[in-house]
């Protein structure tokens, strides 16, 4: 096995300190390009990202998730999911926009990590606040928040406490 995928897992953190550098457009673009290449059910793609730099619509996000860290963050990326774009299940109608938007998020944070960034999966805000201050069209629900940043400088990934692997592989008939 090549390790490099297996150490860009373990280097990958809930980051909670940002600096206050911008982060180039080019590299916000590169991330979302890893991101639209994400698998997703049918190839559906039932996403869309706003990208938020500006101060005031950075505020305005702030105040969807009142948690004084993530102000720190110089940008932010709103993953959009739209249940009527995403693939469901014919037996059930089983919906697979959360999937789908989970793999595309956790692409953005890989490809965020691989360039020396650190990211936040963020999903405990108000979406209510979220989607009047940015303007959100209805068919679009606010999935994630993804705060984007250098990481502060001294503040490093915490110690990752896992499960063993023993506690979650069953090998056959469960």
């Amino acid at each position: 096995m090549n390790n490099n995928f297996k150490h860009l897992a373990a280097e990958r953190y809930s980051c909670r300190h940002y600096s206050q550098e911008p982060i180039d457009k080019q590299q916000i673009l590169d991330i979302l390009e890893c991101a639209r290449l994400a698998p997703s059910a049918c190839n559906r793609q039932p996403w869309k990202f706003i990208v938020v730099t500006d101060s005031n619509e950075l505020s305005a996000v702030c105040e969807s998730y009142d948690r004084n860290w993530i102000k720190e963050a110089p940008a932010a990326l709103i993953v959009l999911g739209n249940r009527n774009e995403a693939w469901h299940r014919q037996y059930d109608n089983y919906d697979a926009t959360d999937i789908d938007i989970a793999i595309t998020t956790e692409h953005i944070c890989l490809a965020a990590t691989d360039m020396g960034l650190g990211t936040c999966w963020v999903c405990n805000f108000e979406p209510t606040t979220l989607r009047n201050a940015l303007n959100i069209p209805e068919e679009w629900e606010p999935l994630v928040i993804i705060p984007v940043g250098k990481p502060a400088e001294g503040h490093t990934a915490p110690e990752k406490k896992r499960k063993d692997i023993e506690e979650l592989v069953q090998w056959g008939k469960f």
